[in-house]
């Protein structure tokens, strides 16, 4: 079993993603094609991948599928890459997730934000604490949406909960950020989760982040790795080159639509070969003219 601490060495360094989850043309899981993509992408140098997770359409999942996509992945990557799985919803089912996951074999969960409604401090402490206090690996809290998390919050699940180990922040408040860091020092492991990470890794950086997941590592893997490499390296004429050159025109055409930061990493991975099948609703495919768009701005990529 990876321990907590384990967990926390792991996502301190390189690159992560969440790989898509595969659905056939009548929307159902397709196990075979998931494990597919998962030998495509391993070798390209991921630290870690986390099954289930935003763009692979965790909150589309039902508990059963839920154990399908995780369990696929960790038989498919046991003993080559560490897998984090989603978790998320209410707190009874975060910790059903939480404990599944386990049970099959994860390396940890990242700790989706709750569903719908606000919370105050206090329900969000008391609701991640017992998903924490409900397993023994490490957990990741992704800061976003409903679940914003003050410094005072973090302190206090800091003490309860020596297996929360990671701290995801998806909101991107620069003095939020940077006070959190400085109250929770080495005690978590940070992580860059604003969409399209890329476009945030240099100034999150400068804030004491150096990880981020990577989004269009499903599609174009070899230049998700170029980045990382030569971010993690201070070659910003690489990093200013492939920002102006696709991330820039990327989010461009990725806000056209709301919810096409999944539907456009589904469109990527289509037009590369490696479709992933349809998005589920409530999302939407692309439209042809957005397909076209993303198919001219990867063709300057080269081959993956």
């Amino acid at each position: 079993m990876t321990t907590p601490q384990d967990l926390k060495k792991i996502i301190s360094y390189g690159l992560l993603s969440f790989p898509l989850t595969d659905f056939d043309s009548q929307l159902r899981f397709a196990a075979k094609p998931f494990a597919e993509r998962l030998e495509w992408l391993m070798p390209y140098g991921a630290t870690a991948l986390f099954a289930a997770g935003g763009t692979g359409e965790f909150f589309s999942l039902e508990p059963q599928e839920y154990s399908e996509v995780v369990h696929t992945a960790i038989q498919t990557c046991q003993g080559r890459m560490p897998i984090i799985a989603g978790a998320g919803g209410g707190t009874t089912l975060a910790i059903r997730y939480a404990q599944e996951a386990e049970r099959l074999g994860a390396q940890g969960i990242l700790l989706l934000p709750h569903y719908l409604t606000e919370a105050t401090q206090e329900g969000l402490v008391a609701h991640i604490e017992a998903v924490c206090r409900s397993v023994r690996f490490g957990v990741i809290v992704y800061n976003r949406a409903a679940c914003r998390l003050t410094p005072e919050s973090l302190l206090i699940l800091a003490d309860r909960c020596p297996n929360l180990i990671g701290f995801k922040d998806g909101i991107g408040d620069i003095e939020s950020f940077v006070t959190i860091r400085r109250k929770l020092g080495d005690r978590f492991a940070y992580l860059g989760g604003l969409p399209t990470a890329e476009v945030f890794a240099g100034a999150y950086q400068a804030m004491g982040c150096p990880v981020y997941s990577s989004a269009v590592f499903n599609f174009i893997p070899r230049t998700a790795m170029e980045f990382y490499n030569a971010h993690h390296a201070g070659d910003t004429a690489t990093t200013n080159r492939l920002l102006d050159g696709f991330f820039l025109p990327y989010i461009a055409l990725r806000n056209q639509g709301q919810g096409y930061g999944v539907s456009i990493v589904k469109a990527g991975a289509t037009l590369v070969g490696h479709t992933a099948g349809p998005v589920r609703p409530p999302l939407s495919d692309l439209k042809p003219a957005e397909m076209e768009q993303l198919g001219q701005l990867i063709a300057k990529l080269g081959a993956q």
